[in-house]
């Protein structure tokens, strides 16, 4: 199972770009918008899972247990961690997107993302194998492929907000290899970020621009590719390890690219198919060994 949540998980994680470059790129919609109707979408299609789940599994009644201690309070910031982590992952990628190219955008996003959780990883003591070390070389050099034609003078407010996107998304997936319910913790999550969401929408209403295609696009993205993606996530970390998770997702700007094609009509370049073959190359030379305890 952990193959095949991870395999549709790399799928909603390049979705969410394509769906993103197609709403902020053509001005569909402005950024804080945007990650207001992503969140709320998200939380109002998880709610509705959430409500679906409980019903089909609801136990035959039973004679109330006995009282027990109260479990002792969890601190606050426990509490809060996981929502502003996808927080301030959704609210810089949106900002990022604005002026940065997709190339340069998925390289910093997803450098980010990798240095963030493979730092962790080792700080932890989690040493990968030589393997997996050969593959996660591998695939940056296929990303730097990819996205190298495009890294020409990015802009620094938009390359520091993608690059605190990604350590974001690193500690939000880190983490998130504990959560024992997937779907119940992505709902709070998504709720407990709507109102801060709404805030920063309230704060820059005098640059606000609407389309019925661009609310549409935050949408799809909120409650397809976001919502349900980061539930599959949550459910594929518990079989990866720290390394392993950080490596799968070099696939993504694969995935996004090869979108570009079908769905946007994007020229098939031999630069494309090169990063595509090191990229996965080294995802599935990572994986040639038993993942690490």
């Amino acid at each position: 199972m952990t193959l095949l949540f991870t395999t549709l998980t790399l799928i909603c994680f390049a979705s969410n770009s394509l769906l993103t470059r197609l709403a902020l790129g053509g001005g569909a919609i402005d950024a804080a918008s945007f990650t207001t109707v992503r969140i709320v979408s998200g939380a109002v299609m998880l709610l509705a899972l959430s409500a679906i789940a409980a019903r089909h599994s609801s136990p035959p009644a039973l004679p109330a247990p006995p009282a027990l201690p109260a479990p002792p309070a969890v601190p606050a910031l426990t509490l809060w961690r996981l929502p502003l982590l996808l927080f301030g992952y959704a609210i810089t990628f949106s900002f990022a997107y604005v002026s940065l190219t997709a190339s340069t955008g998925a390289l910093i996003l997803f450098g980010a993302v990798q240095t963030t959780m493979l730092t962790a990883a080792l700080v932890a003591g989690e040493r990968p194998t030589a393997l997996e070390w050969s593959g996660l070389v591998l695939a940056f050099i296929g990303l730097v492929v990819l996205t190298a034609p495009g890294l020409a003078g990015p802009p620094l407010r938009g390359s520091l907000s993608m690059a605190a996107s990604g350590i974001c998304w690193g500690f939000y997936s880190l983490w998130g290899r504990d959560v024992k319910s997937p779907l119940a913790s992505t709902t709070t999550n998504f709720v407990r970020i709507t109102p801060l969401s709404v805030l920063v929408s309230l704060a820059m209403i005098g640059s606000a621009h609407l389309t019925t295609y661009g609310v549409l696009l935050a949408t799809a993205c909120g409650a397809l590719t976001s919502g349900v993606g980061y539930v599959l996530w949550y459910s594929a970390l518990a079989g990866l390890s720290a390394t392993r998770a950080a490596t799968v997702q070099f696939a993504v700007p694969v995935i996004a690219a090869s979108g570009g094609v079908v769905l946007l009509a994007e020229p098939i370049s031999l630069r494309l198919v090169a990063s595509a073959i090191l990229i996965l190359g080294g995802v599935g030379l990572a994986h040639l060994t038993p993942a690490a305890a």
